[in-house]
């Protein structure tokens, strides 16, 4: 199946080619066609299955560019539990919303920063990406308006319910117009989904998307034991000796993350780091720029470990080992998507073998370590 018989525009088609998204992942061919006949839908699947673009393209298709909106007025909420990911997501909306003959406004508002420039920049907005409690605080400035509601799209359900979020979630709810589309995406259906599935969703059509075995296959794990002073040289090695293209190499602070990129630069490989202390402007030119192939290497922390809709990314490099299994998971879970095989290389070093080995049994797979003690990275 592809993406033109789900029943979107020619502009979205022609944009998801330029792209690179070739052909629509389950939850999308399930989600898509019931979004754009305006029913309220609960999917359920794994992180990294694009679920993101499962309701951004019909939302935009189904969107009334021309249509006046009082000011402040929105039509298209999207609730999210990070800021990380409320950035991810407009993102993705402004992506899309560009190609459309008529001019959509997108926007994320989160906390952890000044509200003033979001309450400003309010003006004209469409389709509005938050997080709870910066939207209450807009709500209540009277920077924003919900009463006009369209669709409600609560993204990562199960987390925002669990993180604490209920009160927040409920006052959210209490200004919102009854008669609106509602979808919930979620990568479990926990007890907390369950519920608010019973109060919020209408005749929805439920969708779960079953782990399959084959997708952690297509992930092929390696691991080398190395000394933390080998570790730069080893990823530089291991880059240049193999011709590694589009590699996302994970590390744990944001330091690290500036450090290893320029390393990798001044040894002629082309590398940006991206991390929370970077604006989002330059994250999101720089996670552009990576997705159509113009940047070699990624160099990140765990900023992209959910929530990143890359339709093929060959290698994932754990440069430094995440601080619990979970996290592993979503790192690796990056590659080795959409029927395609994926490499995830992982460095160990003796003070992190003991975690690892947490990682493998928390896994229930053991991964092929590798002695890189003999390797020449002389000039590396």
């Amino acid at each position: 199946m592809s993406f033109t018989s789900l029943g979107l525009s020619a502009s979205l088609l022609k944009t998801l080619a330029n792209e690179n998204y070739s052909a629509p992942y389950p939850i999308q061919k399930e989600a898509i066609p019931a979004i754009l006949k305006k029913k309220d839908f609960l999917g359920i699947a794994k992180t990294g299955s694009g679920k993101t673009a499962s309701y951004v393209l019909p939302i935009l298709n189904n969107i009334k560019s021309n249509e006046t909106l009082k000011n402040r007025h929105i039509k298209v909420l999207v609730l999210v539990p990070t800021r990380e990911l409320a950035s991810q997501v407009e993102l993705v909306f402004r992506t899309f919303a560009s190609a459309l003959p008529d001019k959509v406004k997108t926007m994320a508002i989160f906390g952890g920063v000044s509200i003033n420039p979001q309450m400003m920049a309010m003006n004209g907005v469409s389709i509005l990406v938050a997080t709870p409690g910066r939207l209450i605080e807009l709500t209540e400035s009277n920077a924003v308006h919900l009463s006009d509601i369209d669709t409600l799209v609560l993204d990562e359900a199960d987390k925002m319910l669990n993180l604490g979020f209920k009160e927040e979630m409920q006052r959210i709810f209490s200004l919102l117009p009854k008669k609106r589309q509602n979808l919930l995406f979620s990568a479990t259906l926990s007890d907390d989904v369950e519920n608010i599935k019973q109060v919020l969703l209408n005749n929805p059509t439920i969708v779960k998307i079953e782990s399959k075995e084959s997708d952690e296959e297509l992930i092929d794990q390696i691991a080398y034991a190395v000394e933390e002073s080998r570790k730069g040289p080893l990823l530089r090695y291991l880059i240049k000796k193999d011709n590694l293209q589009q590699v996302l190499v994970f590390v744990s602070s944001a330091f690290k993350a500036d450090q290893v990129a320029i390393k990798l630069a001044r040894n002629g490989i082309h590398a940006v780091s991206i991390h929370g202390k970077k604006s989002m402007n330059s994250r999101s030119e720089s996670l552009r720029r990576f997705k159509t192939a113009k940047i070699r290497v990624l160099v990140t922390t765990d900023l992209l470990a959910r929530g990143i809709d890359i339709e093929f990314l060959p290698y994932v490099i754990n440069y430094e080992l995440p601080r619990s299994p979970k996290d592993y998971v979503h790192r690796i879970g990056r590659t080795g998507r959409a029927e395609s095989p994926g490499e995830a290389i992982s460095f160990v070093t003796p003070d992190d073998e003991h975690h690892f080995n947490i990682i493998q049994k928390k896994m229930k797979k053991e991964v092929n370590l590798i002695d890189s003690s003999s390797f020449d990275l002389q000039g590396y």
